[in-house]
């Protein structure tokens, strides 16, 4: 299994992403800043990496902090790296409950259970997605090709995947499927991990640029499309990368179901729709240059939203740890929520 994010008693160690596929080099981060800094330049990403990557964040912040006003300066530090993925704040609020309920505690003892703590959210990470896959791999057709958009696997994720957790699964079924794998311009994620991951696998993948998904949704290649999740509104909107909104149109053009694999902890049912979900603008650069290449002239004007949202009534389920949701969404995302763990 690829380890995405440990830790170790050197610090919180995490493969770079931006060098996949290209260089498979690991960082170690010995403070919260780094950690914070590894966030928001994307070395980790993907929704649940991150809310991983920000548990790990806080107990490697509190190993020299001393006091609860340092405790709350760690926790803003890591909440300010990225708006969009709601698991980096449920991850953040899960160790604020349990230093809370740490009060009184001698220093030592607190460190030692966030550190605890933060670890079980990376063992948990592993497990939910394992449970995603078995839910999902299900809804796959046998036989047909699979279209993904961006990456959700084991690099998005503290292990296994979420999106990709479906397809490995609906493998490991038995179930012989190929997948198509959307480049993911602005930062590539479908052609530099997407692919590098399901070629470490051995699963059948072929690359398609980004403008080429509704050819072969038309052709009656694709089976089924699967894609992981940054958060998701109460009434299943669902914010994702950046492409994902067209993508879900084209297999709706097509009659290809369009499913979401995401967990628990990426719904945010106080969010009545997707219009209240933020969307994360990132620097130019990442348009107008490709690997430090310039691509357009000097002084481009650009517009780089990370995310996009895809109203409900595109997707044809949601799949998380729980089971399978299905519309009205208001109604059974909401059951798996109160169903508890």
């Amino acid at each position: 299994m690829i380890e995405t994010i440990l830790w170790t008693d050197a610090g919180v160690v995490m493969i770079d992403q931006t060098r996949l596929p290209r260089e498979e080099t690991y960082v170690t981060c010995t403070g919260y800043q780094e950690v914070a800094e590894a966030i928001r330049s994307m070395v980790i990403r993907g929704a649940p990496a991150i809310g991983v990557a920000a548990a790990m964040g806080v107990a490697i912040g509190m190993l020299s902090a001393q006091t609860e006003q340092e405790f709350e300066q760690i926790c803003s530090t890591l909440a300010a790296t990225r708006p969009t993925a709601v698991n980096l704040f449920w991850a953040i609020d899960r160790m604020r409950t349990r230093y809370r309920e740490l009060s009184g505690r001698p220093l030592t003892e607190v460190r030692q259970a966030l550190v605890s703590e933060a670890k079980q959210i990376r063992l948990e990470d592993i497990a939910i997605n394992e449970c995603i896959g078995r839910n999902g791999a299900p809804l796959v057709p046998d036989g047909k090709v699979v279209l993904t958009h961006c990456n959700a696997g084991a690099l998005a994720t503290a292990g296994f995947g979420t999106a990709l957790g479906v397809i490995r699964a609906a493998v490991a079924s038995g179930k012989k499927i190929e997948v198509f794998a959307d480049e993911t311009r602005p930062f590539l994620q479908g052609s530099r991990l997407t692919v590098w991951e399901l070629q470490h696998d051995g699963i059948p993948t072929t690359l398609i640029t980004d403008n080429m998904a509704g050819h072969f949704l038309k052709s009656g290649k694709i089976g089924c499309v699967v894609v992981g999740a940054d958060r998701i509104a109460g009434n299943g909107d669902v914010a994702n990368k950046i492409g994902t909104y067209s993508v879900a149109v084209l297999a709706r053009e097509n009659n290809v179901p369009f499913y979401v694999a995401a967990p628990i902890s990426t719904l945010d049912l106080t969010l009545a729709s997707g219009d209240e979900i933020p969307i994360e603008q990132r620097a130019a650069r990442e348009v107008t240059h490709v690997f430090g290449v310039p691509v357009a002239p000097d002084n481009t004007v650009v517009q780089n939203p990370a995310f996009d949202v895809t109203p409900h009534r595109y997707v044809t389920a949601i799949v998380t740890e729980r089971g399978v949701a299905r519309a009205p969404f208001v109604e059974s995302l909401a059951a798996q929520v109160n169903r508890g763990g």
